[in-house]
C-alpha cells in the first residue's frame, strides 16, 4: 500500500483549532487524526465521539470544556485562557471542536483571545454538520433543479428581541440549514409559512447525523411540528428546509433506521 505522504508535527506553543467532524471517525480528516496523536494537550468539546477520543495517546493531557444547552461546564473567556496557558508552557495544543470550527462553533473568540497574547494558531476545517445530514439522507443541498443556494442559520436568538428575517429566508430556489434549532421547530415552519412558503413546502430533521444512532423526519412545514411531538428526536438535530428535501423518497443512498420517507 502506498504511503499517504502525512507530514508535519505539532509544533510547541502553537494552537491547532481542528474540526473533529459530524461523529462518524472515518469521517475526520487525515491532518485532524495525525494533529490528534502528536498533541501535547487536547482540549475539547462535549460532541467528540469516544471513537475520535481513542486516537489521542494515553499520557497526553486532555481537558474537557464541553457545553450543553443551559449547561455550559467552562465559561467561554476561561476556555481561551485555558488555551493561551497550555500554549505558553511550550505544549502543542489541539482544539477539538465537533463539526467545522468555523461553524458556529465560536472559533472568531477562541481567535481573538490567541491573538491578543500572541499565541500562533492554525484551523483544521472539518466537515460540518451540514454535510453530514445531507449525504446520509442521500440528498445534495443544492441541485441545479431544486436550489442555487444554501444558506446556514442558527436557530439561537443571540440577541435580545432578536428573529430570523423570514420574508428574507422563505424563498424556493435555496437550502436553508437550522444548526441549534430541535425546539424551534413550531416556530421555524410558522414563521416561514407566514412569510409565504406553502403548507407542503418539505422539511426534515436529522438527529445525530452520520453516527450508527443517526435518526430522521420529513415532512412539510404544515405537519412537522406534529410529526416530532409524535416521534421526539434527541439532540443534536439539523433541520434542513427546502425542494430538495423531497429528492430523499427516491435516493438509492441506505436509509438509517427510524427513517421515515417524505409523503
Amino acid at each position: 500500500m502506498p504511503s499517504l505522504g502525512l507530514r508535519g508535527d505539532c509544533q510547541p506553543g502553537r494552537v491547532y483549532l481542528v474540526g473533529a467532524g459530524s461523529g462518524d471517525v472515518e469521517l475526520l480528516t487525515l491532518k485532524a487524526a495525525r494533529l490528534l496523536q502528536q498533541a501535547d494537550a487536547i482540549v475539547y468539546d462535549r460532541l467528540i465521539g469516544d471513537e475520535v477520543l481513542s486516537l489521542i495517546p494515553a499520557g497526553r493531557e486532555r481537558y474537557y470544556v464541553g457545553k450543553a444547552r443551559g449547561h455550559h461546564s467552562v465559561p467561554q473567556a476561561e476556555i481561551g485562557e485555558l488555551m493561551v496557558r497550555l500554549a505558553g508552557q511550550g505544549k502543542s495544543v489541539v482544539r477539538l471542536k465537533g463539526g467545522d470550527p468555523g461553524i458556529f462553533g465560536r472559533m472568531g473568540e477562541e481567535l481573538a483571545a490567541l491573538a491578543e497574547a500572541g499565541v500562533p494558531a492554525e484551523i483544521v476545517p472539518g466537515i460540518t454538520a451540514a454535510s453530514a445530514a445531507a449525504a446520509g439522507m442521500g440528498i445534495p443541498l443544492t441541485d441545479r433543479g431544486h436550489a442555487q443556494q444554501v444558506r446556514f442559520i442558527t436557530a439561537q436568538l443571540c440577541r435580545e428581541g432578536g428573529e430570523p428575517d423570514w420574508a428574507e429566508l422563505a424563498r424556493r430556489d435555496e437550502t436553508l440549514v437550522f444548526y441549534m434549532g430541535l425546539s424551534k421547530v413550531g416556530a421555524i415552519c410558522s414563521g416561514l409559512r407566514l412569510a409565504g412558503l406553502p403548507d407542503d413546502w418539505p422539511i426534515m430533521l436529522v438527529a445525530n447525523a452520520s453516527h450508527d444512532d443517526q435518526q430522521s423526519l420529513t415532512g412539510t412545514l404544515a405537519d412537522m411540528p406534529d410529526k416530532l411531538a409524535a416521534q421526539p428526536l434527541p439532540s443534536p438535530c439539523l433541520i434542513v428546509v427546502g425542494s430538495v428535501v423531497s429528492m430523499v423518497a427516491t435516493s438509492p443512498v441506505a436509509a438509517k433506521p427510524q427513517h421515515e420517507t417524505f409523503p
